[in-house]
């Protein structure tokens, strides 16, 4: 059917692995929230964030319901959370995290992703210091000024607020302790949030050629690859 039609294909097969893995680690985390405080939305403030970010990413709501409900059976595995720490080649840190119902495969595997592509797994609070740890929110901006909204947020914590003009939305960025407190304080207002989560940012990074990038993500495809895998950061430009 011609090469057009190969691209398109490949780049749709792509598309729907990235959808699914998305839908898999939403999965967890709505499992996860459960098995912590329950599975009442309304009482509990990780699982109304989980619910909200899997909305966002367009997961039937069939398949958030089935997460729930497959959360409170007894027989439902127990996913831990786990950090990794590291540096792939060119000496970027890398951190990893990571929800799995075993910890001894997740181990093994994360170890030999660094051992394959060069780099070299870490011990606990290796690379973490270069990492600053935050939470955000997403909501439409309708009538609000970003500035006027970023003062009357500081008192709960919100550090910095930016404006989408593509698709009119606002987004709230503030210390990883502080998102109960903005979490609460949006919805008091009455302010409908469309995704929330937590971000690792880099205070330090490193420029590489285009060569040396091909190295490093090699190693980073390979982590995000991975269904125990939850999210991947790295200090890379």
């Amino acid at each position: 059917m011609g090469r057009a039609f190969e691209f398109r294909k490949a780049r749709k097969m792509k598309r729907w692995g990235q959808m699914a893995k998305t839908f898999t680690r939403i999965g967890k985390e709505v499992s996860m929230a459960v098995k912590e405080g329950g599975p009442n939305p309304e009482t509990n403030a990780r699982l109304r964030a989980a619910i909200q970010n899997a909305k966002a990413a367009n997961m039937p709501k069939e398949n958030i319901e089935r997460a729930i409900k497959k959360a409170v059976s007894k027989d439902t595995a127990d996913y831990k959370e786990t950090v990794f720490e590291g540096y792939a080649p060119h000496g970027i840190a890398v951190l990893i995290e990571t929800a799995s119902d075993n910890n001894n495969r997740t181990v093994a595997n994360i170890r030999s992703y660094f051992n394959k592509c060069n780099g070299s797994l870490g011990t606990s609070g290796s690379v973490e210091f270069m990492f600053d740890r935050s939470c955000h929110f997403k909501f439409a901006q309708g009538e609000m000024d970003p500035e006027e909204l970023e003062l009357e947020f500081i008192d709960f914590g919100a550090e910095e607020v930016f404006a989408d003009e593509e698709d009119n939305t606002l987004m709230i960025y503030g210390s990883f302790e502080s998102f109960g407190a903005i979490q609460k304080e949006l919805e008091t207002r009455g302010i409908e949030i469309i995704s929330s989560g937590f971000e690792r940012i880099p205070n330090v990074t490193k420029t590489l050629t285009k060569e040396q990038q091909a190295d490093v993500e090699k190693l980073l495809e390979k982590m995000d690859d991975d269904d125990d895998v939850q999210n991947v950061y790295h200090t890379m430009v």
